[in-house]
């Protein structure tokens, strides 16, 4: 798994990142997950159904929720990491924390890949971490937090703000020496409905950077809002708009639904191999 990053940077299908949540408040999946073996029991199944990457989280990123301790963070996840690796030394893991601490005992679970959807504006540490273990790492953009950052978010120019928020934080990243870099562009997180449609629709624009990007709009409240749907109704627009972020260029997706996004990759594949 050493040459993962290359893997991706230079693989023309796309990864499908399948969520779990060890969490009793996430918006989609909430306390389905929170003991080690049903966890376990969930990720085995993902990978079964295909998922190149399983994201663990400990804590909720839903928009209002409070933040926990990298202790009670840390008493979530880690039984879970444990467990997967005891019965799978394989699967490529990803911790989805924005804790320093969380990362730094998620390595030494084994995990590949820390994603933080603060950019290390919460725990500054966190960049230390990724830096001595030169692991790869997805750095998001988030107006706010998620206890604050749907509270009338506003953007003069969407696209160019992110563009320019990205442009900074590679910058200082690389100045840093953390070079394994994957972008998201935070759909959902501080943004207004239109906002993720924009972004969505010039997702391609993100690939001047020439980093991968990983694109997470399962069951997003952006396409509850504009179909009126409740969130056990948002697959059959969740696939939909997957497609679109991969046809865009997209290197990960990150799902709720693994079995919908394979199906998505396995077409794509098709397709990309049909010009060959």
């Amino acid at each position: 798994m050493d040459d993962f990053y290359t893997k991706l940077k230079n693989s023309s299908i796309p990864l499908i990142m399948g969520i779990v949540n060890v969490t009793p408040d996430s918006f989609s999946d909430g306390g389905k997950y929170l003991d080690a073996n049903s966890a376990l029991n969930h990720v085995l199944n993902l990978i079964d159904f295909g998922a190149d990457i399983i994201d663990i989280g400990g804590e909720s990123s839903r928009p209002g929720a409070d933040q926990i301790s990298s202790e009670e963070e840390l008493k979530r996840v880690i039984p879970v990491l444990e467990n997967i690796r005891k019965n799978n030394n394989d699967v490529f893991l990803s911790i989805d924390t924005t804790k320093s601490e969380v990362a730094k005992e998620a390595i030494n679970c084994g995990i590949n890949l820390i994603n933080d959807i603060s950019a290390g504006s919460f725990d500054p540490k966190i960049l230390d971490i990724v830096k001595k273990n030169k692991i790869p790492y997805v750095l998001m953009h988030m107006k706010g937090n998620p206890k604050n950052m749907q509270n009338k978010p506003f953007y003069e120019n969407t696209i160019y703000e992110i563009f320019d928020f990205f442009q900074n934080k590679i910058s200082e990243l690389k100045l840093f020496g953390i070079e394994k870099i994957i972008i998201d562009p935070g759909i959902g997180f501080g943004k207004r409905v239109e906002d993720n449609f924009r972004i969505l629709n010039n997702l391609e624009k993100l690939l001047k950077f020439n980093f991968p990007i990983l694109v997470g709009l399962s069951k997003k409240s952006f396409l509850g809002k504009s179909l009126n749907l409740e969130v056990s109704d948002r697959e059959n627009s969740t696939i939909i708009s997957e497609t679109i972020a991969v046809m865009r260029g997209a290197k990960i997706i990150r799902t709720h639904n693994v079995k919908n996004a394979v199906e998505l990759k396995k077409i794509y594949k098709n397709l990309i191999e049909s010009n060959n």
